[in-house]
């Protein structure tokens, strides 16, 4: 086998937030849009579904064999949940974290799992209010699925960086690019992935969580790379939600890239990069901090542009880009990225102009609906 020539099927799945029009804050009427959705018109195959709080909703894209397909899903899912949100005279936004912060006490969505999490983790709960975008690639069993991971934990600084989306909380600058990165790294179950020696190592690593109460079930084992529970997939979970369409397709697209060229390093027996668990951490904290405009830190400990990070990144998926033919939609779709920044970036440039929350909720329910930055 040529290596980047196997292509996993991937899916998409993509968290959003509801708001009020008026005062730009999280409102518990998620359960009304989904409602509507059908009302909204689509005849999109995308499967709509409730989240944690009622202020937050989640569409997911069927499995995906190419780009254009999974774009199509993706557009055609977020016009019809804006549409179906201004039947209902609310705003659909898509980023990590609400610019204005989350209600208290926090709607939990009636479920009875939901209210154990909750009766479980107090406050911790606040935690789940994040909205992320989460990359599913197919995997042939769970020993090639955790070697994929050990393949992939390098790349998930850059990743972060490349996705960071909300740099505001309670109406100010966090002075984070990733704001979800660092409430969702509250929760004791989140985190970088350990290295996994194979399946059984896995099996101990998840029996600790749930023995120690850090985890009610495997669905809440929040590593940042993870087999999906019920699912033959592995999903990476290290990404803000997306400002776009075209962002999230970007994120996915060079996560599936990887975890191709990782299945041929596996297949040949080539080893993981050896990186440290507190080095990876570090580098998290690092590409939550920064975001795409700012500094990460490289294998060696030391600080450089996070771009180029990103660029060592897209070297790597590179065969498998060109293999699949996604090589020039990658390329553009980054060009626009960098030319017009990255999501947190442009979230601070519409506060900039008048120092006003208000433009920045503008921006993020004007770019829900498009392909392409605001």
């Amino acid at each position: 086998m040529d290596r980047g020539s196997f292509h996993p099927t991937f899916g998409i799945e993509e968290e959003f937030l509801v708001l009020d029009p008026g005062t730009g804050r999280p409102t518990p009427r998620a359960a009304d849009v989904l409602r509507d959705v059908p009302a909204a018109g689509s005849d999109d195959t995308s499967n709509f579904t409730a989240e944690f709080t009622r202020f937050q909703l989640e569409a997911n894209t069927p499995v995906c064999r190419t780009a254009a397909e999974a774009r199509d899903h993706l557009i055609a899912a977020r016009r019809s949940l804006v549409a179906a949100a201004g039947r209902r005279n609310l705003r659909m936004v898509s980023t990590g974290y609400s610019p204005l912060g989350m209600p208290d006490p926090m709607p939990i969505t009636d479920k009875p799992r939901y209210r154990r999490i909750g009766d479980r983790f107090g406050l911790l709960l606040d935690s789940h209010a994040t909205t992320g975008c989460h990359v599913h690639v197919g995997m042939p069993d769970l020993a090639t699925s955790l070697a994929v991971s050990n393949h992939l934990r390098p790349h998930l600084p850059a990743l972060l960086a490349l996705s960071a989306n909300s740099p505001f909380c309670d109406g100010r600058d966090t002075g984070h690019a990733s704001w979800r990165t660092i409430v969702w790294s509250r929760l004791p179950s989140a985190g970088p992935p350990p290295v996994h020696q194979n399946p059984a190592s896995y099996q101990r690593a998840v029996d600790l969580l749930l023995a120690s109460g850090a985890a009610l079930d495997r669905a809440m084992v929040y590593w940042l790379v993870r087999p999906a529970p019920h699912l033959s997939t592995l999903e990476i979970r290290v990404a803000d939600a997306a400002g776009t369409a075209d962002e999230a397709l970007l994120l996915a697209l060079l996560v599936r890239a990887l975890a191709s060229v990782a299945l041929q390093d596996v297949a040949e027996d080539r080893p993981a990069p050896e990186l440290p668990d507190e080095h990876l951490r570090l580098a998290l904290w690092r590409a939550a901090h920064d975001g795409l405009e700012g500094e990460g830190l490289d294998a060696n400990g030391e600080l450089v542009p996070a771009r180029l990070l990103l660029d060592k990144l897209v070297k790597t998926a590179l065969p498998a880009l060109d293999a699949s033919g996604d090589t020039r939609l990658v390329t553009a779709t980054l060009d626009r990225l960098l030319r017009y920044g990255g999501g947190a970036h442009r979230q601070r440039l519409a506060h900039a102009r008048r120092h006003d929350i208000s433009d920045v909720v503008a921006l993020l329910a004007e770019q829900t609906g498009t392909s392409q930055p605001a």
